[in-house]
């Protein structure tokens, strides 16, 4: 699977997933790194916010307009 976002672009994150109870739905981030596909086949990314850096699921996020 190859991935849709590239780095540097910004991005929303679309869903909250289970380990994401408090997280924000909506929040702005920035793509600073493409990473390989989990046991899954789906791609990851590093993401980054004015809260901090963290991983987020391709499925997870949609581009931020």
């Amino acid at each position: 699977m190859s991935h849709k976002f590239k780095i540097g672009q910004h991005v929303r994150q679309a869903r909250i997933g289970y380990a994401d109870a408090g997280g924000v739905p909506g929040a702005l981030f920035v793509v600073v790194r493409l990473m390989p596909e989990d046991r899954t086949g789906e791609v990851s990314y590093r993401v980054k916010s004015a809260a901090g850096e963290r991983v987020m699921r391709e499925g997870e996020m949609t581009l931020a307009s």
